[in-house]
């Protein structure tokens, strides 16, 4: 090979870790066979790849290449890969022998088609490339069914568009990591869901599960309210079925889901079905040191953001220097970039040390323990490394297909109605749109306690994402809602009513909430927004989207008393304005169980 060859091999693999990407492939060591014995200093990057490919051939541990090595791999080694970076196994003697048998295990992993996917997924994917080295069955779930179930979080009418978006973009993270997709299975949950014999075994699994039972096993997944839907009880107790009907030996998923997994190994029995094989994930910290999450911006990183903007929310993370725990930044490359490329340079200028390749965790997670790796270098080489992962996802999304795939499954913004044969509402007529004067706005409660002096009243604090930080709101709703269901929780607030005192405290907005009242009671709970809107999101009347809200309500012009008399939830829990849907852009407000309810 002349030197050309090997100056354009480097420029190459400036931007690349493989000839073919994020993966080595045959085409790596075929190159690497023919490279002269000794590297010039200048070529750093072919240094790197050949350091590397030396240690995955003697490993022969090849995640892309045609085929996976895994036919005369020891049990012990089978064992290690599928175990690695696992917080628990429940069914390990099971695993055990059916990889001394000589049998591939077979497992699958589930995802409910909800939230657009972030970079936490990267975690399950990287761990679905080691099942795959170890010769295991993979099979992918797209949980349709189980996102609708789950309180609606996935409406009825995007539900088609929204597992047609997780199949494109899941396919496109594990081609980045150089996952070959032919070793797997990708199924639909309403595929079989659907089916006679599945739904004749879901009233059979309903006749010897409890409702305490299917609750609390679905208590750190499906989303808790008061009064929850019967739907959201059916959840574990379908993802219990899926492991007989995918006709797998085992499932993976995150810690989170032990509950669920629990109950499985108890329904299924009771059905006379096999209880299966548990794989757990850790729960990997978001950017804020707590649970990455979809509907919480500031916690994640999407699959299609750019590169400036993954480079902005790192810098915002939590990377506390010396701090081990809860390091959302600090966890992704023990969960992600090891298991994938098994080493970690971190860049940084040489008035600092200059750059550092690391090969091994501990000794990253060590040298940041002794803060003598600082936060800013970590987060710089974070983003450097998402940046390539996310390079090919976002690449392949400029199609228009999925840039109108993205648009409709996640819709930015309502789509227009026809309103043909349909009179204006009444409050509508004269210029006179009185609905769109109120700035009605999605929060999240930090901090909801007892008022110090009035027992019917609660304190919340309340984070609407604004400059000025958050507000304090008194509530009425002592001896209606709990405090304990409130902390954390998402709501609807009015946010341009003149802040007024109540008992020695000034309350600077309202949330609403709808309520029943009969004769000797009345129920009250809290308007809920679609699970995907973020903190601070617009909440409008349907004719009123683009109508900017008045910076303050005129008390003496009674706006408020006057939208609020045509308030109402219907039949179908939708809240409403003379019946005309409370919209965000990501669907409508809902009440979780009253219906036919007014809203206060």
């Amino acid at each position: 090979m002349t030197k050309i060859d090997l100056e354009e091999l480097n420029n190459k693999l400036s931007t690349n870790s493989y000839l073919g990407g994020f993966a080595c492939s045959q085409a790596d060591f075929e190159t690497f066979d023919s490279l002269p014995s000794s590297i010039p200093d200048h070529l750093a990057h072919v240094q790197r790849w050949k350091r590397h490919l030396q240690q995955v051939k003697k490993e022969g541990d090849i995640i892309a290449s045609k085929k996976m090595p895994s036919e005369d791999m020891s049990f012990e080694k089978k064992k290690e890969l599928i175990g690695r970076n696992l917080q628990e196994i429940i069914g390990e003697e099971r695993m055990n022998e059916i990889l001394k048998s000589g049998k591939d295990l077979k497992l699958y992993w589930g995802t409910a088609t909800t939230g657009r996917p972030h970079i936490a997924y990267f975690v399950a994917m990287s761990k679905i490339g080691d099942f795959l080295k170890a010769g295991c069955e993979v099979t992918i779930l797209f949980a349709d069914l189980h996102a609708y179930l789950d309180n609606m979080k996935a409406p009825w009418e995007l539900l088609a568009l929204r597992s047609k978006y997780y199949e494109h973009v899941i396919k496109a993270m594990l081609r980045s990591i150089g996952v070959p997709l032919e070793k797997l299975r990708f199924v639909q949950g309403t595929d079989y869901q659907l089916s006679r014999e599945y739904t004749l075994d879901v009233y059979r699994l309903s006749s010897v599960v409890t409702e305490h039972d299917a609750k609390k096993a679905g208590a750190e997944v499906v989303k808790q309210v008061d009064h929850p839907l019967l739907s959201g009880l059916l959840y574990p107790g379908l993802q219990a079925l899926d492991e007989e009907y995918l006709k797998v030996d085992a499932q993976f998923g995150g810690v989170d889901q032990r509950k669920i997994f629990t109950f499985a190994e108890k329904a299924l029995p009771a059905l006379g079905y096999t209880k299966r094989i548990h794989l757990m994930n850790p729960m990997v910290p978001g950017l804020t040191g707590t649970k990455m999450s979809s509907s919480e911006e500031d916690s994640k990183i999407d699959l299609l953001d750019e590169p400036n903007l993954v480079k902005k929310k790192l810098k915002k993370a939590f990377c506390e220097p010396g701090n081990i725990e809860n390091n959302g930044v600090l966890a992704f490359t023990k969960h992600v970039v090891f298991p994938i490329f098994a080493e970690f340079e971190v860049l940084r200028s040489d008035e600092f040390g200059g750059n550092r390749m690391y090969t091994d965790y501990d000794q990253l997670e060590k040298d940041y323990g002794s803060e003598a790796l600082h936060p800013g270098d970590l987060k710089n080489s974070v983003a450097a490394v998402i940046n390539k992962l996310l390079g090919p996802i976002i690449q392949t999304f400029q199609s228009p297909e999925l840039k109108k795939l993205k648009e409709d499954a996640y819709p930015t913004a309502p789509k227009a109605k026809a309103a043909k044969k349909k009179q204006p509402p009444q409050a509508a007529v004269d210029n006179e749109p009185i609905a769109g004067k109120l700035d009605m706005r999605v929060g999240k409660i930090l901090k909801a306690e007892k008022h110090p002096d009035a027992d019917s009243l609660y304190l919340e604090t309340i984070d609407f994402g604004e400059e000025k930080g958050a507000r304090t709101v008194v509530s009425g709703l002592s001896g209606f809602v709990t405090l304990e269901s409130m902390q954390g929780k998402m709501v609807v607030c009015l946010c341009n009513l003149k802040p007024q005192k109540m008992r020695g405290i000034e309350s600077q907005a309202m949330v609403l909430c709808s309520s029943v009242r009969t004769e000797t009671n009345r129920t009250v709970e809290l308007l809920e927004p679609p699970v995907d809107c973020q903190i601070g999101d617009k909440v409008f009347v349907e004719s009123f989207a683009n109508q900017t809200p008045e910076v303050r309500l005129n008390p003496k012009k009674k706006v408020w008393e006057k939208v609020q008399v045509d308030l109402k939830v219907t039949n179908d829990g939708i809240a409403c304005w003379q019946d005309q849907k409370l919209m965000t852009s990501n669907g409508p407000i809902t009440s979780p169980n009253l219906r036919d309810a007014s809203i206060s």
